[in-house]
């Protein structure tokens, strides 16, 4: 009798996981992610707050992003998966009011990286087996985020100008939601475009004497992927 229960049941496994294989999907793109602008952030923002003396526009941080996804169907409308990106960004400034003694400017590098790893679903309203296949959905992204100010730095107390590096890092997590359209290409491959938009909030160290409280994550990223179905 175990013996029939046991093989009964690695039968079942076996099924199971040939119908998730046969249902599975694996992609990787590749695109840009766009940071939210100055009106889209707290006063108190890292970044926003920096602008007030450094020479830099928030469009630098503007930058390539690129990652893969593993999706399962659970029936013909719906696919659920887990994917992770990589950004990593390093924007030259200067100081907008002082200068050194010398005349020369006061230059520091602000460097910012996500790891975005984001579970979601999405839904098929045409089905995910028809010629032309849009999609909308969303999840939860877990954001591994880091910020480093490394270079010149004046000293407001004393006038002083000073070199050194200031790191701040952890994991934050927020919403995000895509959609996109993507065509099937011969017999398993897929390609398509996609729009993602996520927002997460990092409180920084306060010890670390950034200008501000907070650091926005969040942004758009528009990628260009490409999909293969296991059959």
């Amino acid at each position: 009798m175990w013996r029939h229960v046991t093989m009964s049941a690695a039968m079942v496994l076996a099924c199971s996981g040939s119908a998730l294989a046969q249902d599975a999907v694996f992609g990787a793109n590749i695109g840009g992610f766009l940071v939210k602008g100055e009106d889209g952030r707290e006063r108190n923002d890292v970044l926003r707050q920096n602008l007030s003396f450094l020479d830099f526009d928030l469009a630098d941080f503007n930058g390539a992003t690129f990652g893969g996804d593993v999706l399962v169907s659970v029936g013909s409308f719906v696919e659920v998966g887990a994917g992770v990106n990589f950004y990593q960004r390093t924007v030259p400034t200067i100081h907008s009011e002082f200068v050194d003694e010398d005349g020369s400017e006061i230059e520091s590098d602000l460097k910012l990286r996500n790891i975005p790893v984001a579970l979601t679903a999405r839904l098929f309203p045409l089905t995910r087996d028809a010629r032309v296949q849009p999609y909308i959905g969303g999840g939860v992204q877990f954001n591994r985020w880091r910020y480093t100010e490394v270079g010149e730095f004046l000293d407001f107390s004393n006038g002083e100008i000073f070199r050194d590096s200031f790191t701040d890092e952890g994991m934050e997590i927020g919403p995000v939601i895509v959609g996109g359209i993507r065509f099937p290409v011969g017999g398993n491959a897929l390609i398509g475009g996609e729009w993602r938009y996520s927002t997460a909030k990092a409180d920084v160290d306060p010890s670390l004497g950034f200008f501000g409280d907070t650091l926005d994550l969040g942004g758009n990223a528009f990628l260009f992927t490409v999909q293969f179905k296991l059959r």
